[in-house]
């Protein structure tokens, strides 16, 4: 059973979170997993944008995006919100931090609080491959509802691949060291780690930005990052690694999508952009010289100016 209810959003530490508890609320899933959400928007609009991050970070990844489409589109809804075990909602239960258990959370959020009407998705690294997962779980959901889609920065497969950026042995060893950091990360609790954001932004600088990052954008992925939850972190890493999803593609053939990548993008590379794009022939692919993985915060006047053109192409003739 799901609910609905208000309150203020805090950390692991128990400090309270930066955004207003007046206007953003939490959504309990079936299995009793309190998910933080933000709704901005008038709930009559003729399309409903949602936007999913990816992992280790939270719905902030979007604000700027989440702020700008309605200047362009006119009225619209906006839904974002924190993945389980991320942001302020709930860590995942023990055996749920899987891509599936997000898809499954992703269409009882928008059967509660988007039943009807035209979608709009957009999703960001490990939320792209949460979009793939419902398109495979929820094929009738998707079918009906989803008139667009956006994929950010993100991946289709083959993520136990990837090699950071380096070259060879450096590549191989930096992605085994990754992989041993979040087992490390399985067993800690979350006021166990004596981490700040200044500790945090040299990594997050090399991982997931490409050139010349401004330092509130560092700032931000940094803050998220220590806002998540350390096991559900492990946990989805290992099911990232598992992911591949392009045959799950098939069924948004012929929906408006658009297909966006960093070029020194070393999470999710360049190739991994081009294979969602090759899987979805008719959408926009489209490349960012400079740009790293964080693309809804280094490039997110393309990123809202394209989701934007998806949002007008959903909304109902006359609208």
């Amino acid at each position: 059973m799901t609910a609905i209810q208000s309150g203020p959003a805090r950390t692991r530490r128990g400090a309270a979170l930066s955004w207003d508890p007046a206007t953003e609320h939490r959504f309990v899933t079936a299995d009793g997993t309190a998910l933080h959400f933000t709704a901005e928007g008038p709930a009559d609009a003729p399309v409903t944008l949602v936007l999913v991050h990816g992992w280790t970070q939270d719905h902030r990844t979007w604000a700027r995006v989440a702020g700008a489409v309605p200047r362009l589109t006119g009225p619209v809804r906006v839904l974002s919100y924190d993945l389980r075990g991320h942001g302020g909602s709930a860590p995942a239960r023990p055996g749920t931090a899987t891509i599936e258990q997000l898809a499954d959370d992703l269409a009882e959020l928008i059967g509660e609080l988007a039943p009807t009407g035209p979608l709009v998705l957009a999703g960001h690294s490990m939320g792209g491959m949460t979009i793939m997962a419902l398109a495979e779980r929820h094929p009738q959901l998707v079918a009906d509802r989803v008139a667009a889609a956006a994929f950010v920065g993100t991946s289709s497969g083959q993520m136990n691949r990837i090699t950071l950026g380096l070259p060879g042995l450096a590549g191989s060893g930096a992605a085994r060291i990754e992989r041993r950091i979040a087992k490390v990360l399985a067993r800690q609790r979350r006021d166990a780690l004596p981490l700040t954001p200044a500790m945090v932004r040299p990594g997050a600088r090399f991982l997931v930005f490409g050139k010349k990052p401004r330092r509130e954008d560092l700032n931000s992925v940094a803050e998220q990052v220590l806002c998540a939850h350390p096991a559900s972190v492990a946990g989805f890493q290992d099911a990232i690694s598992k992911h591949d999803r392009r045959v799950a593609l098939g069924a948004l053939r012929g929906t408006p999508a658009v297909v966006l990548a960093g070029e020194r993008d070393r999470l999710c590379p360049l190739p991994h952009a081009k294979a969602i794009a090759e899987a979805l022939p008719d959408a926009e692919f489209v490349r960012f010289p400079g740009a790293g993985h964080m693309l809804p915060q280094e490039r997110d006047h393309e990123v809202t100016k394209r989701i934007a053109a998806l949002v007008r192409i959903a909304a109902p003739s006359g609208k």
